[in-house]
Parts: C-alpha cells; sequence; structure tokens
C-alpha cells in the first residue's frame, strides 16, 4: 500500500526561533508555530481553536527564518510529520512534529512582529527557475539589510 506524509500549514510562531548548528556545521532551527480554527458548533456559536505544532527547518530555512523572523510572524510551512520517541524516568514518550522542506514568510515588509497583511514576503526563490536568471537576490544579505531595521526591495524586482 502506497503513503504519503505531507504538511502545509499557515499560522504564526509562538516564540523566537532557536538556531543551533550540528558537529557537521548544518543549521538546524526549531519554531513552534500556532495555527487557529474557527468552526460553528451544532447550537450556532463560533468556537475559535488552536493547535500548537512544533517545527524543525534544516539549512538555509534554518538560516532565513532564524535571521528574518521572531514570535508572532506569519509563516507558511510545508514538509511532513516526524514521529520523535524517548525514554524518561523509565516511561516512553512519544512526540509528532514536522520537519520543513519548503517555508514561505508571509506579511507585510518592515511589519515588526510579523503583524498581518498579505503584502510582500522574504520568500528566497531560485531566480533561474522564477524569472529566468539575471536578478539579484532578494532580501539581501544581513551585512547589506540589519536584523529588524527598515527593509525595502531593490527596485528592480520584476512584480
Amino acid at each position: 500500500m502506497a503513503s504519503y506524509n505531507r504538511v502545509i500549514l499557515v499560522g504564526n510562531m509562538t516564540r523566537d526561533p532557536d538556531l543551533r548548528y550540528t558537529p557537521g556545521g548544518m543549521a538546524v532551527c526549531e519554531i513552534g508555530l500556532a495555527v487557529n480554527d474557527r468552526r460553528r458548533t451544532p447550537e450556532g456559536e463560533w468556537v475559535e481553536e488552536t493547535t500548537f505544532i512544533d517545527v524543525t527547518l534544516w539549512a538555509k530555512n534554518a538560516e532565513t527564518c532564524s535571521q528574518y523572523l521572531t514570535k508572532g510572524s506569519p509563516i507558511l510551512i510545508e514538509g511532513r510529520l516526524k514521529l520523535d520517541q524517548w525514554e524518561q524516568e523509565g516511561q516512553k514518550r512519544s512526540k509528532l512534529r514536522v520537519v520543513c522542506e519548503k517555508m514561505q514568510m508571509l506579511g507585510s515588509r518592515g511589519a515588526s512582529g510579523g503583524s498581518g497583511g498579505s503584502g510582500g514576503n522574504y520568500s528566497r526563490r531560485n531566480e533561474t527557475e522564477a524569472y529566468g536568471g539575471g536578478y539579484e537576490e532578494y532580501p539581501p544579505s544581513s551585512a547589506q539589510q540589519p536584523r529588524g531595521g527598515a527593509q525595502n526591495p531593490p527596485d528592480d524586482i520584476p512584480f
């Protein structure tokens, strides 16, 4: 029987990213994500339900997340579920988490704390695929754009 393990989530970060590096030098970042669901009960009342999810990002996604996002930032995560299992004080424990394979930063540029808006994003796109090459990577490197500072896009972005 075939199986399929794919998760797509949109939510807000519940804490600042925790960036670390493996002994081999690979970046790994742990974040918490809150995903809200609003539904109507059989009695007609609206109920809001929040689900909290732990997410692990690797390599460039981890570094980008740590550099540009903070608690409250809206983000789209695409990845897969992974079951972590361990033993603590003689009891078996387990926890589901999402391993991020793609991420999209959401919200408006220059908004502190990730305040909403469906405006721009800071997605690092493969310019060769998206535009046929020839465009500068956006956002600029951290040397050009300090974290939390004013963030203005370059004038030559074709959208």
